[in-house]
């Protein structure tokens, strides 16, 4: 069993790339050196919005819901967005999903 986390941010089609760079090139490392007990990694997925912005979509892989605990604190919905990404992306969820995996 595992739990997945999901959260979403948008980004104009001119910022998509730094974003990724960013979420690729820093933040997925800086989380993985953190050595989050159960931590099983994050995956980012794109899809481009009629309107031309860039939908993002990041799925982090836990043990379980004591390691996202650990990660964020007991309010472990809230989102991790660092300010660099605040800056590439137009709007993000404040609040992450989280789903078990079976």
């Amino acid at each position: 069993m595992a739990v997945k986390r999901i959260w979403h941010g948008w980004a104009t089609a001119e910022n998509a790339s730094k974003y990724e760079e960013l979420a690729l090139g820093t933040v997925f490392p800086e989380i993985a050196a953190k050595n989050i007990p159960g931590y099983q990694g994050i995956e980012l997925m794109r899809r481009e919005l009629e309107n031309g912005d860039i939908e993002f979509m990041t799925i982090m892989t836990f043990d379980d819901t004591s390691n996202i605990i650990e990660f964020l604190g007991e309010d472990y919905t809230k989102c991790y967005v660092p300010d660099a990404v605040q800056q590439v992306l137009s709007k993000w969820d404040d609040v992450a999903t989280h789903y078990v995996q079976k």
